[in-house]
């Protein structure tokens, strides 16, 4: 395993094995929702059994594993097997408008949940210099520099994790969580104030802008 995650999962490698034991904690409590999965998986997996998990995926070094590309047409998808996005047989394309559509790089292989094949990740033109911007401004008082808790080059700062290099929606979607509060606990109280201004656009480009960092 790679821990590198899938799009609609979360990256493992190179968290700190505390900040891991604390979202497993907070799965249990419900204080973090996923219902469809990990509230019910960490309901069933002892203390031991999450620190010890946390152990080998901290050990883990991470790597490049999502391409982030610009474009203004992506090509014609659906939500398949695994709830991942596959480009449709024909090449028809579409619009891109607000929207981050990650795909596979190797169909085959993603499809047999291959730990070392990874993604294409299309972001509208324009989004990496957008969220870049936004992420070392704060956008006027929109939010803060977010290098102030995640650390210079977004790989984390002690137990607040890295961005650089996730699954764009999966740092999209978590935004949206804790705007919504759906995801609590004590790390995303952190994030509730940083995130309550934020539009869908901002949440897109500073997804597309952190995606594209090496991590």
């Amino acid at each position: 395993m790679s821990g590198h995650g899938h799009p609609e999962s979360a990256g493992l490698a190179g968290f700190t094995a505390a900040y891991l034991v604390q979202q497993m904690a907070d799965f249990k409590s419900g204080a973090r929702k996923d219902a469809a999965r990990m509230n019910a998986i960490a309901k069933d997996v002892s203390d031991e059994e999450s620190r010890q998990a946390a152990e080998w995926f901290a050990a883990l070094e991470p790597d490049a594993w999502t391409k982030v590309v610009e474009t203004a047409t992506v090509p014609e998808t659906f939500v398949g097997q695994g709830r991942m996005r596959f480009v449709k047989p024909g090449g028809a394309t579409e619009p891109i408008g607000n929207r981050i559509i990650t795909v596979p790089q190797d169909v085959a292989r993603a499809r047999n949940r291959d730990p070392h094949s990874g993604f294409i990740a299309y972001v509208p033109t324009g989004s990496i210099a957008k969220g870049k911007a936004l992420a070392e401004s704060g956008g006027s008082g929109k939010t803060i520099a977010c290098s102030i808790c995640h650390g210079d080059a977004y790989h984390g700062l002690g137990n607040v994790p890295r961005l650089a290099g996730l699954h764009p929606i999966y740092i999209a979607r978590q935004m949206y969580l804790f705007k919504d509060g759906t995801r609590n606990g004590v790390d995303a109280q952190l994030m509730k104030k940083p995130v309550a201004r934020l539009t869908g656009e901002d949440i897109l480009v500073l997804a597309a802008y952190f995606a594209s960092l090496t991590p």
